[in-house]
């Protein structure tokens, strides 16, 4: 076995520094290479003193090289990081503003829907309880409508004369004409109401929907706020930290819900509006469905005081009718005892006559006791027919009497049946006419 021990020579970093420049110069030298020494048939592991110098400046130069540039990237990292630490706790502390700043819009405006939508249920509220006034307004005038069409079905019972055209009738055509009218204006009253609280409904829906997505990101961005450096339930969301492109801007934000204040405010004018509206209906169509009804009662009562003056007048003249009925009879029966007893003087006078006219001869003359009974004769025949007369004359005025006594009767009949109608029947009804808190809806 040879004894040869074959050694491979190390490489080395050949650079070496000058004693003077390993401080002062930062580059490092690049020496020449010394060449390897060969022995002939004898490979050794050592190296001249030259290359142990080179080796060794070397070395200490690139120690030097490297602790310089240990210390430019050991400053440029201090500045790098107080500069980032800077920029981080800035953009920080800026975004924790703007995170202050948008809380407070949301919540103004938050504040500001909340505000609507109050006045809106209070809006809904109200305009519910006037729809319910209106509606109970509406079921009183059915009343005073069946108690003027009943006062004139039973007008038209009147008898004879009375089933006149009066002015209670003519009233009362009005009454119904009215109450026909304020039916129709409280229907559209009422849908008009009806469509004003859907319209309000709608908008508080919306306003509700844009107060329940701001009350959730008022908590998002409260979340948000109250992260720190020291929170413990933050992580990395890399996704989200991208910039979101689907997302509005504050324009179109800003927009967005002043548009929906704007509607709300429309809807609290036309709710307020409307309101004022149905407040003025029903106090107009109380008032004049209270005056119409006062119109009609002072229409019955005058015609109530002319029918019984009427009657009165009727009766009184009944009265003396029959009196006259009574005077007239009497007077008859007086005129023929008078004709009767005419008959006796009538006989005796004609049989004085008929006898004397037996008279012979020379003896029938015209002598004072003839003449004195031809006029006896005479006056008893006019007076038998001027009685006659009287009679016939009294007998047609107890006719005539007797005529009117029934008229008068008749229509005295007719008067009470009148007064009965509407006294007992109308004014009576009448006195259940709704009041004024019954016709304004209470």
């Amino acid at each position: 076995m040879s004894s040869e021990v074959l050694v491979s020579k190390p490489q080395y970093d050949s650079r070496a520094a000058t004693p003077g420049l390993l401080e002062s110069e930062g580059a490092p030298l690049e020496p020449e290479a010394a060449p390897p020494l060969v022995i002939p048939g004898f490979r050794s592991a050592k190296y001249t003193p030259a290359d142990w110098f080179s080796s060794y400046r070397s070395l200490l130069q690139q120690a030097g090289a490297d602790r310089h540039s240990a210390r430019s990237i050991q400053e440029e990292s201090r500045v790098l990081c107080q500069k980032t630490e800077n920029t981080t706790v800035k953009m920080q502390t800026n975004g924790s503003r703007l995170l202050g700043e948008r809380l407070q819009d949301i919540h103004r405006w938050k504040s500001e829907l909340q505000e609507h939508i109050g006045r809106l249920v209070a809006d809904i509220e109200a305009l519910q309880a006037l729809k319910l006034r209106l509606e109970k307004a509406l079921d009183a005038t059915e009343t005073p409508y069946a108690i003027a069409a009943d006062n004139l079905t039973c007008r038209s019972r009147r008898l004879g004369p009375d089933l006149v055209r009066d002015c209670v009738e003519e009233e009362l055509i009005k009454e119904v004409e009215l109450i026909k009218s304020i039916q129709a204006l409280l229907r559209r009253t009422i849908d008009q109401v009806s469509t004003q609280i859907n319209l309000d409904r709608e908008t508080k829906k919306t306003l509700e929907f844009d107060w329940s997505d701001k009350y959730e990101a008022y908590v998002l961005d409260t979340q948000c706020g109250r992260f720190s450096n020291k929170s413990t339930d933050t992580q990395h969301h890399v996704v989200s930290a991208n910039m979101l492109h689907q997302v509005c801007n504050v324009p179109s934000w800003i927009k967005f819900t002043h548009t929906n204040i704007n509607k709300a405010r429309r809807e609290e004018k036309s709710s307020h509006d409307l309101k004022e509206l149905s407040e003025q209906v029903l106090l107009d169509t109380t008032k004049d469905l209270r005056v119409q009804c006062f119109n009609v009662d002072q229409a019955f009562l005058q015609r109530c005081a002319e029918q019984m003056e009427a009657k009165i007048q009727l009766e009184m003249h009944l009265k003396q009718t029959l009196e006259q009925i009574g005077a007239q009879e009497r007077n008859i029966e007086a005129l023929q005892k008078a004709i009767q007893d005419k008959d006796a003087p009538q006989r005796v006078t004609e049989s004085r006559l008929y006898r004397r006219s037996l008279r012979p001869n020379m003896e029938l003359c015209r002598d004072e006791p003839q003449m004195s009974l031809e006029k006896e004769a005479r006056q008893i025949n006019a007076t038998l027919a001027s009685l006659q007369q009287e009679l016939s004359d009294a007998r047609r005025s107890l006719s005539h009497l007797e005529e009117t006594r029934m008229a008068l009767e008749k229509d005295i009949m007719c008067k009470a049946n009148t007064l009965f109608i509407e006294r007992e029947k109308c004014m009576t009804q009448r006195k259940l006419y709704p009041t004024i808190s019954t016709l304004s809806g209470y």
